[in-house]
Order: structure tokens, then sequence, then C-alpha cells
């Protein structure tokens, strides 16, 4: 064969001459021929190959998924194993079976505690940890547990130990770790615990866990339909059957002031509970010792409750009151009269990290301290000023109905130890003074109502039928 002008190839004589672009024409028709059947199509592989598909996907699977797929062929196991960091980064174990103990106390004799132990040795944190020590165990020889940074244990046996374990092992490296209403969990001991990590003589670079979610309750579960099974009831056959009406119905029956709430929570800019006027966020009071081991994490650890930073929490205040727990959420408005309140709101992005809680759920996609922190918004407008209080500071200050309460600015009422007879009297002579004289100075709050909304409509309701009144 040799070579002729540039674009043309020249054979032996006898030989046809190939041109070029007749060949790129036979191409493109060889590909036109192909039809869209023919194409191979994506595949679940090629999807979870891409990294960000994965991060975004993962945290929504259950981890004993994730493990079936590792053992679905060796290019699955790989990708998980190779693209563990992105797989177990968020590490949910609130739904996971064999991690959850039953919640059945121990018989006093110890019949059926010897019977389910192994080893007599065990103790009996040792017992309830040993669902969660194994998972993590398994986690740990296929080197997924070191790329955990959100980990969530709602409602598992945790006791103090693991918790112990999760902060201070080096084959942990959670950053965010959630144990919202935890069995068999010794609080007393986790706050021995936490005291511990945070101490001035701590390793640089320690603790590595920046945010725990312990106070607040656990997100509710995704509940699946019940299914329909046979035919449906009938409501005039069966007695047990809701009557039917207008006024059985439920809306018929929801009180003035719980449309109030609902209303205030629609009209709210921000979906996080503490940032509405929901009241008491805790269904329990936290238990002494707590509001101390918050001061010590200060700017370390992070929790989804901060300490109340009212007046009276100064060392220099008459009326001095110990670090407390804030409790009480009441909204973005502030103050009934000044719309604000001594001591400022706290606001995301501009107040310091220690004065804002975490908020529920846990951040999926991230493991940061601002990411758990950035209430979310309805309309993209600016983060609201967040109010909370302890109840001691809104004693006698705050309408536990509607949420409307005043500072000390703007009402210097201070609460004392009268009885409610006492009380009563009061507010009686306060209606005479208040007839005679308008000017006079006025009673906020009394028996937890506000007095000129709340406490009065409670007074027309009851009156005559065996109310209160």
């Amino acid at each position: 064969m040799t070579s002729g002008p540039i674009g043309i190839c020249t054979e032996p004589p006898g030989a046809s001459v190939v041109k070029p672009e007749d060949d790129v024409q036979t191409h493109m028709s060889t590909i036109s021929t192909i039809t869209p059947e023919a194409r191979m199509p994506t595949t679940l592989l090629d999807l979870l190959s891409n990294s960000l598909v994965l991060r975004q996907t993962a945290p929504y699977l259950p981890v004993s998924s994730l493990l079936k797929l590792a053992c679905t062929n060796k290019t699955f196991r790989d990708l998980v194993s190779c693209q563990a960091h992105e797989s177990f980064r968020y590490l949910d174990l609130s739904m996971v079976t064999s991690a959850n103990i039953g919640g059945e106390p121990i018989d006093s004799g110890g019949i059926s505690w010897r019977s389910k132990r192994m080893d007599e040795a065990l103790t009996e944190d040792e017992f309830y940890a040993g669902p969660l020590r194994g998972i993590m165990s398994r986690l740990a020889r296929q080197n997924m547990l070191e790329h955990v940074s959100t980990m969530i244990l709602d409602g598992l046996s945790v006791p103090a130990d693991v918790v112990r374990e999760i902060i201070s092992e080096d084959r942990f490296n959670v950053r965010i770790l959630s144990i919202r209403e935890a069995k068999h969990l010794n609080e007393r001991l986790l706050m021995q615990v936490l005291n511990y990590a945070v101490r001035p003589s701590r390793p640089a670079g320690t603790p590595k866990l920046k945010g725990l979610y312990v106070f607040g309750p656990m997100d509710p579960r995704p509940t699946p339909p019940e299914p329909t099974i046979g035919r449906r009831r009938s409501p005039t056959r069966y007695s047990d059957s809701p009557p039917s009406g207008v006024m059985t119905s439920l809306g018929a029956q929801i009180g003035a002031e719980w449309h109030k709430k609902s209303q205030d929570t629609y009209l709210c800019k921000a979906e996080d509970k503490w940032y509405q006027k929901t009241g008491r966020m805790f269904k329990r009071t936290p238990i002494s010792g707590w509001a101390e081991t918050l001061q010590a994490c200060e700017g370390l650890i992070h929790f989804d409750a901060v300490l109340c930073r009212g007046p009276r929490h100064d060392s220099q205040h008459s009326s001095y009151i110990k670090p407390t727990v804030a409790s009480v959420a009441l909204g973005p408005d502030g103050c009934a009269k000044c719309g604000s309140c001594p001591e400022q709101p706290a606001r995301f992005g501009s107040s310091p990290p220690h004065h804002l809680p975490l908020l529920s759920p846990p951040p999926i996609h991230a493991s940061s301290i601002r990411a758990a922190q950035l209430p979310q918004l309805r309309d993209g407008s600016g983060p609201p000023p967040l109010f909370i209080r302890c109840e001691e500071c809104l004693k006698q200050r705050w309408c536990e109905r509607c949420s409307i309460w005043w500072d000390e600015d703007c009402y210097s009422h201070t609460p004392g130890t009268r009885t409610e007879l006492q009380n009563m009297e009061l507010l009686q002579d306060w209606q005479t003074v208040q007839a005679a004289e308008p000017g006079k100075d006025e009673i906020k709050v009394h028996m937890g109502l506000c007095v000129e909304k709340c406490l009065v409509g409670e007074m027309m309701s009851g009156a005559g039928s065996g109310g209160m009144w």
C-alpha cells in the first residue's frame, strides 16, 4: 500500500480506493441501526458508584440493607467497603431489632437474670450493653465503624459505659450522638463521663464528640398504614363505633386556645419547636447536676438544650437563681410589651453556639454543629430570634395557655410565697382597685393564666357550670 495525497489511500492495481468519508458514513449507519431497547440500561451499581448519589441515598437506608447489599456480589461489596466513608457516615441503629433489649425489669430473685446470662461475672451494665457492643464490633471488623460521624441510638439500651467508649476510644470518630429516651442510662454516670471528657488536662484534639442529643423526645418513627382486611365495619351495627355528627367530631371538641396555638405555629417562620410557642419542651424536668455539666462542656460539647440566661441567674442579682436548664420555648415575639428581653434573644449566625440548642431531628447529610443548630425556615428569610427560659424565671410572668409573657423590665412583679387563697383575695382586691383607679399597676398572670384574656375566658366558661369559679 502506498500513500497518495492527504485523505486518499492508494492500493495496487485492481484494488478499490476507500475514502475516509465513506468509512464515516458506514459507521454512522451502523449506529443508527441500534435500537433504544438494545442499549444497556442504567443499573443500581451505576447509580451508587456516583459518590454524590451514594452520599445522598445511604442515610435513608437501614444498616441491614447496606450490609445485605454488600453481600450481593464482590462488586457491591467493594463499592460499600471502598465508599464506607459515604455509606456509613450516618448510622441509625434505633430501628435495628437486634440492638434492643426488652424493657422488662430484672426479677428480684435473679432467676430469669441468671438464665439469660452466659457468664455470671457479667454486670448489669455489661449485659445491657451487649447488643450494641456486638453490632459495633462487627462494624469495626469490617472497617466501617471508624467512618461513622453521626450515630443515632434513640430508645435503645445505652448504659453510660457505652457512651464513654464512643467518646474516648480511638476506634470511634462520632461527632454527633443521639441517645434520647435511652434505656438503662444512668444520668449521674453520664454526667461524670462528660465532665471527665472535657477536663482541663484532656489530650489535645479531644473530645471528638461535638453534639449530644439527650434531653428531648425521640423523633416519631414512621408507621405503616394498617391493612384493610375484609369488609368495612358498619357504624350502625357495632356499638363500639364512634357516633357521627358535627358536634361529636374531633374538631368540634378542640378548645379555642388549641386553635390559637395551631395558628401561631402556622404563622411562625421556623419549623423547629424551639422557635415556636411550644411551652414546655421536655417530658420531664432535667435532674440536678445537668446545668453544671452544660457549663463545664461550654464550647466543647453542645446539647439539645441550653442554660437559661435570664437576669436572675446573675450572681449579683438580689433574687439570684443557680444555673438552670432552659425548658420553655416562648416563640419569636418576645415580651408582650417590648418585644425583647433584658438578656437579648439568641440568634443563629450572630450568637455564640452554646446559646443555641441542637434542633431535632439530627442532621442527615452533615455532622457539624452549625447544621444541627440551623433553623428550618418556611419563607427563606433570616433566622428568627430565640426566646427560651427556665420555669423559675417565668413564674407569674408566663401564660401557660397562650404563651404570652412579660420580662423583668416591663413587669416588676416578684413571685412570692402566697397561698392560693391569698392569691384569690389579691386578685379580687386588684379587680376592685382597677375599677376605681384604672391607672394602677395591674396583675398580668394569675395561676398560670394571663388575667386579661385566658383567665377571664376560664371564669366565663366555668361560671355556674361547676367550673373553677
